[in-house]
């Protein structure tokens, strides 16, 4: 349990509250590559931290970060002609570069010189891992790019799921590192079997363990945490535990534990306090790794029939998120399809900021527990100006990685020999949904 105004210091990022201030200590995502794919392409509209953003690729392919609104007259350049190497606003027809340099004024006297004494503001950007990137700190501390490490090199398959979220990002944060719930809440998805380890077939991820209440333990690092969920596996429980351990890489990123194809993780944006874009990613391996549209499909995340054109789900409270009864009734715990809804119908019905004040958290909520108590640590000592936790000197090191293995009981969890899934696999199945329900 925390209190109002620590819920306050942990969730909110809007202008100088601290938590934003330290996370634009961090190059964060703005929008998927593919939605500024195009050269003189329709601009995007974004927006990170409570700043309203417009985002374009020039002519020559360079990708922009600008300030949405025009610095004349304030209006929107989302609306504007991306031609000739720059954005031109509709309302008077200034035009900008990616740099924010100012080209044109075609409604001022050539001679007046005033377009050398005006500049837009623009961010510093970077294209990687299927991501625009950009750097909202101070313009004169502007760190080289480090590639995350969900893509640690540029032949490294990333499919990206987005999904714009009408709720705070720690809520959402939280459900990621909640490790105990996918043995309720996905029950139907990541099911028990007689297996090895995690594995991924056409529609389920298969789990060698029927235990729902993991021990919990935790080891802390400068970059976030590592812990360990470990239950009873099915097969050699005498002598062996299964062990999913599960990464937070401060402040927005987790690792999640692979199955025997891919690695998986999820990055949560803070758009502003209550609106979150939500990236689910797998990636890996080219052959092992699904493209981007079949892992969309898979998790019941594609624009035009999950979301629409701005990335926001169809399924809401008011339409019950398309949950199916009769399914429940067959036998599907949760009735709704395509397990990151399963987690979106939690978070979302918890309200725009989650009450934390109210909350009884027991022995499972351990990594939840170390989350809260660990960022605001982190937020208090960089208000009295220490270094931003996860950044710089205190980025996630290479070696740091999620993992799932069934260990035997004589060894720690810390001291297993972790790597990240990274293999060929010609036979790898071709990933769909479990089964399909209608609104």
């Amino acid at each position: 349990m925390i209190t109002p105004e620590e819920n306050d210091l942990l969730c909110r990022v809007v202008g100088n509250a601290p938590m934003g201030q330290l996370m634009r200590r961090q190059w964060m995502p703005v929008c998927l590559i593919e939605e500024v794919a195009e050269p003189d392409g329709t601009p995007v509209k974004a927006r990170v931290l409570g700043e309203d953003l417009v985002v374009f690729r020039d002519t020559d392919g360079n990708v922009g970060v600008l300030d949405e609104k025009c610095p004349h007259r304030r209006v929107s350049l989302v609306y504007g002609r991306n031609e000739e190497g720059g954005l031109r606003c509709l309302y008077h027809g200034w035009k900008m570069d990616v740099a924010g340099t100012v080209l044109e004024m075609v409604s001022e006297p050539a001679a007046s010189g005033f377009a050398e004494k005006v500049k837009h503001k623009a961010y510093p950007v970077q294209e990687w891992g299927g991501m625009v990137w950009a750097w909202f700190g101070a313009a004169d501390q502007v760190p080289a790019f480090v590639p995350p490490s969900w893509a640690p090199t540029a032949d490294t398959r990333v499919s990206i799921a987005k999904v714009v979220l009408p709720c705070n990002w720690a809520q959402i944060l939280e459900g990621a590192i909640d490790s105990a719930h996918s043995s309720s809440l996905h029950s139907s998805d990541m099911v028990p079997a007689r297996v090895g380890g995690a594995q991924a077939t056409a529609n389920t991820w298969l789990r060698p363990s029927t235990d729902k209440a993991p021990r919990m333990q935790v080891q802390r690092g400068a970059y976030g945490f590592r812990y360990a969920a470990i239950r009873r596996p099915i097969q050699n429980a005498a002598t062996h535990e299964y062990v999913r351990s599960t990464v937070f890489s401060a402040p927005i990123t987790v690792l999640i534990p692979p199955n025997n194809l891919y690695n998986v993780a999820n990055v949560n944006v803070p758009m502003d306090d209550t609106t979150t874009a939500f990236y689910f990613l797998a990636w890996g391996h080219p052959a092992s790794t699904p493209e981007t549209e079949t892992w969309r499909k898979f998790l019941r995340q594609t624009v035009g029939v999950d979301l629409d054109a701005y990335y926001r789900p169809l399924r809401t409270e008011e339409n019950r998120f398309w949950q199916d009864r009769e399914a429940m009734k067959a036998g599907n715990f949760t009735g709704i399809t395509g397990f990151p809804n399963q987690d979106v119908a939690m978070w979302l019905t918890m309200g725009p900021i989650a009450d934390r004040t109210n909350d009884r958290l027991g022995a499972s909520d351990m990594a939840v527990v170390e989350f809260r108590k660990q960022m605001l640590e982190a937020v208090r000592a960089f208000q009295r100006g220490g270094p931003a936790i996860g950044a710089g000197d205190h980025a996630i090191p290479p070696s740091v990685c999620s993992f799932q293995a069934v260990i035997p009981k004589t060894t720690d969890w810390r001291d297993h020999a972790a790597t990240y899934v990274w293999g060929a696999d010609e036979n790898r199945p071709e990933l769909e949904p479990s089964y399909s329900v209608k609104a």
